[in-house]
């Protein structure tokens, strides 16, 4: 039986080798930890970063259970049992842990590899870039630990999201599986939430598994030295997700012109072509502002992942950055954790003693070897000009990227945590992702203040968004599927709390290779693979993938990067420039085009959204169920999500002009359902028709739009289309009020760059509609900084369902009223 031992800063109940400890680090955030025959840890967590503790609350006994509760919450404690049961301020119950208990530890002991310096090293090439393995090893005890079983009961009616970003395209994680390790196309992150108000962040950086199926309601863990998790409670979604901030950090602004356009291919093969590109589009006038280089910059020959460029592919490192940033496009250049070929950034790490067991591979867990790996990077290629960073397989032991045949789940599990565990402790190879972004951020924000960091990478893990990064889906195919899957995927990602996620637009493999069980895309013409190493020009030859199939579903990603975080188009196979499309006044092209130029006039909205990101922990990419819990209808949309307060984004998801090989389709009709969530009215983007919610509409789906409703009582902010997002800084803003309901929106404004915000260089104005009264209040500005302008054109536009009004007003700073 559980008896309270300790309650000062923290209850602790005690059942014979049994320690349950509870405690609190605000009112709505608790912390429990179960151990077994041994005190509790004293460790830093590597995921959570706050101290704050939280002790107004109020202990109750009783024969059978003891209660802990705040202002917030309460926790019910089986005296039996130590089953535990969590509540709201109002009674409501929350969660609860099966009566059994719900809490098991195992003991295990933990070993690690010991590998000699002069141990024979194997490197190879893969799809995936180069792999090293290191021969034989001693295996020696570490330490004794446990494997841990937390098991949940969960309510017929709550729908659950999160654990980050995975293949399956689950939506609604009820009923359903995870195996959380990190992998290509796998980005975990150990935190889930529930419509029913509260969010479970499992502190453990080990091979995970998460099941609400046959097998039962629980997460287990590989190694844990203590089992050791977190309950926040939340009214709303965003209440969550801020208590999941508190715990793991918030996420710092990203620059601005990293929510442009990002023109990105597999891969751009010397300094000339990539200002070429630049100067093309802007030749063309379609926006952009990112341009991307992968792999294979460095020097060429047998070494792999060198921080530098090659002399003679980008002769004048410097010029050729500034050349870019004349024409307002920044660069963003992949940077590996591997390095092969005894290349000078190898040898440096070697010599200090800071590679891992297979000598190719940076110890990113260790202080030094951080420090290292970013004065290379420096020293190559930011000193050079570089603004951002593509972190590329920050989970290098994947080991299961070979082969006709996908290895079943099982054993796809196995390879690759197997591989993983050679190298790095067993209880931290979820974790490799998270060392390797804090070593770039830190890095930078060492050496300049100017530049935000930006970090694009293929994993990820809980608290990874404090170090500025933005993590992609990986490789994944060209096929419908594959678009319709990574919706729910990106959803699962953002309600994990990890707030920037994207993916490559058009799926990174177009053509099918069958000697590969994941280079499975639908279309084969005009597809040339991977770009050839050896060349030091691009081909001539390499047009674009030709068959109308894939221009339609390119298009259609299209449509749907506008709304993520980051729009992103990348991939192998095929360039993915917009001329490769048609040209001006064909459909494909005009339809590219208007998407690239809807996400430069939602700027101004989609910069204050990260704002709020930053200044409140807010989510962009949102899951509809998670702002209407109630309606159960939206618990299981998979292939619908919110943007924002202001957008449900409804991407078209299967093909209605051609199939693959360019065969038309006769007679398909252009439209796809949406179901409209109750409680709200619903305007149609595009026509500003009115529906009420609670129904499933037809919605119209020509190839030039995707399907996108505004709820009443909604205010997006828009500026014209620019060629950069800073292009016009007093262009006017128009500032669309959706009537039916109120709405406030703030509207925010800095430099774009640089970290004066975090020192309060920001404007903010904060626009009010109130409905019954038909007034806008557009309130006095508060904060400023040195390139604000000060006075800019409102055109404020009214929508309802007689039609628009339009007023144009120009603003000072001070608070203006104005009516329909």
């Amino acid at each position: 039986m559980f008896a309270l031992e300790k309650s000062n800063e923290s209850v602790v109940l005690q059942n014979g080798k049994q320690s349950l400890r509870i405690s609190f680090v605000t009112g709505s955030t608790a912390r429990i930890t179960f151990t077994e025959d041994k005190p509790f840890g004293v460790k830093p967590s590597f995921i959570v970063t706050t101290s704050s503790t939280y002790n107004n609350y109020r202990i109750t006994e009783n024969a059978g259970s003891i209660s802990i509760a705040t202002e917030a919450m309460k926790i019910a404690v089986d005296r039996q049992t130590g089953a535990m049961s969590f509540f709201d301020s109002s009674g409501r119950l929350l969660m609860r842990e099966p009566e059994r208990g719900g809490k098991w530890l195992t003991p295990k002991a933990v070993y690690r590899n010991v590998y000699r310096k002069d141990a024979a090293v194997a490197a190879g090439m893969s799809i995936d870039g180069v792999r090293a393995v290191a021969g034989e090893s001693e295996r020696v005890f570490d330490r004794h630990a446990f494997e841990a079983k937390l098991e949940f009961v969960f309510s017929e009616n709550e729908a659950l999201f999160g654990l980050g970003s995975h293949e399956e395209g689950y939506g609604n994680l009820r009923g359903k599986s995870r195996d959380l390790y990190q992998q290509n196309m796998k980005a975990v992150v150990p935190y889930f939430v529930s419509t029913k108000g509260y969010g479970i962040l499992v502190d453990c950086s080990s091979l995970m598994t998460f099941h609400d199926d046959a097998y039962g309601s629980y997460i287990w863990a590989d190694v844990v030295d203590e089992l050791d998790y977190y309950f926040i409670q939340g009214d709303r979604f965003d209440d969550i997700t801020r208590g999941y901030h508190e715990l793991t950090g918030g996420a710092p602004m990203l620059p601005k012109w990293a929510f442009g356009y990002v023109q990105s291919k597999e891969r751009y093969v010397n300094a000339r072509e990539m200002t070429d590109v630049v100067r093309e589009y802007r030749r063309r006038e379609i926006p952009l502002d990112l341009i991307v280089l992968d792999w294979k910059s460095w020097p060429a020959g047998d070494a792999w992942g060198q921080k530098s460029f090659d002399p003679e592919r980008f002769p004048d490192p410097k010029g050729f950055t500034q050349e870019l940033h004349d024409m307002h496009a920044k660069l963003m250049v992949s940077i590996w954790p591997i390095m092969t070929g005894n290349c000078p950034d190898q040898r440096e790490l070697l010599d200090r003693g800071l590679m891992l067991g297979n000598q190719s591979t940076y110890n990113a867990f260790d202080d030094d070897a951080r420090r290292i790996y970013w004065e290379q990077a420096n020293r190559g290629l930011f000193s050079n000009g570089v603004d951002s960073w593509w972190c590329d397989c920050s989970e290098p032991f994947e080991a299961d990227w070979t082969g006709a045949v996908k290895p079943e789940p099982h054993e796809r599990l196995t390879i690759n945590t197997r591989q993983s565990k050679q190298y790095i402790d067993e209880g931290l190879i979820n974790a490799y992702s998270l060392f390797h972004a804090r070593g770039i951020y830190e890095g930078q924000r060492k050496v300049s203040g100017k530049k935000r960091v930006i970090n694009l990478t293929r994993s990820s893990y809980a608290g990874q968004h404090r170090y500025a990064t933005v993590t992609w889906s990986g490789d994944i195919s060209a096929t419908w599927e594959t678009l319709r899957r990574s919706i729910p995927e990106g959803v699962n990602f953002c309600a994990a709390g990890e707030p920037y996620w994207s993916l490559d637009i058009g799926g990174f493999f177009i053509k099918n290779d069958p000697k590969l069980w994941f280079w499975r895309g639908d279309y084969d013409n005009g597809c040339r693979g991977l770009t050839d190493a050896s060349i030091t020009e691009p081909d001539p030859k390499d047009n674009g993938c030709t068959d109308l199939g894939y221009w339609e579903l390119y298009t259609r990603w299209m449509h749907y990067g506008v709304f993520l975080p980051m729009f992103r188009s990348h991939g192998t196979d095929a360039p993915r420039e917009i001329w490769r499309f048609g040209e001006p006044g064909t459909p494909f092209y005009d339809a590219i085009a208007a998407s690239i130029r809807l996400r430069y006039r939602l700027i101004p909205y989609i910069y204050s959204l990260a704002a709020q990101v930053t200044l409140s922990s807010y989510t962009m990419l949102r899951a509809v169920a998670l702002d209407f819990p109630d309606d159960a209808t939206t618990h299981d949309l998979i292939d619908q999500f919110l943007f924002g307060p202001a957008f449900m984004v409804c991407p078209v998801c299967s093909p209605m002009y051609y199939l693959r090989n360019s065969e038309p389709i006769r007679d398909s009709v252009k439209r796809r359902d949406v179901y409209l969530p109750r409680g709200r009215r619903w305007y149609d983007f595009w026509t500003d028709e009115v529906y009420e919610g609670g129904q499933t509409v037809s919605a119209d789906a020509p190839l030039e739009k995707i399907p996108v409703f505004v709820p009443a009582g909604s205010i997006i902010p828009m500026s014209p289309v620019m060629q950069y997002v800073d292009a016009i800084p007093d262009a006017p803003y128009e500032i669309r009020v959706y009537r039916g309901a109120d709405a406030e929106f703030n509207l925010y404004e800095d430099a774009g760059d640089s970290y004066g915000y975090e020192n309060g260089e920001y404007a903010m104005v904060k626009l009010s509609w109130h409905d019954a009264a038909g007034e806008l209040v557009i309130a006095e500005r508060t904060g400023g900084f040195s390139m604000l302008v000060k006075s800019r054109e409102y055109q404020i536009v009214f929508i309802s369902a007689q039609g628009r009004k339009t007023r144009t007003v120009r603003y000072t700073g001070q608070e203006f009223r104005t009516c329909v």
